[in-house]
């Protein structure tokens, strides 16, 4: 089953904990700033995420969730990851 990898990025601060603690460096800190004048994270290499959501875990921000959804439900605000 595939899953929704979702970043809030108008709620990360751009700390770059999950950039750092990514096993596959998927993740990376962007370029332009959010509404609250930070570099968000963004997953710039989706293709590589492996689902091991210690992003999710390590987001002092609570900006990162991944959920599993249905093969043809939409992920909305967000991108579609492979199963685990």
């Amino acid at each position: 089953m595939p899953y929704c990898y979702q970043i809030e990025a108008d709620r990360c601060k751009g700390c770059g904990l999950c950039v750092m603690v990514c096993p596959k460096k998927v993740l990376e800190l962007s370029n332009q700033v959010n509404s609250l004048g930070y570099f968000p994270a963004y997953q710039a290499r989706p293709a590589d995420c492996i689902v091991c959501a210690i992003c999710c875990t390590m987001c002092p921000d609570v900006a990162i969730r991944i959920s599993q959804v249905a093969e043809t439900e939409p992920c909305v605000g967000g991108g579609r990851v492979g199963s685990k």
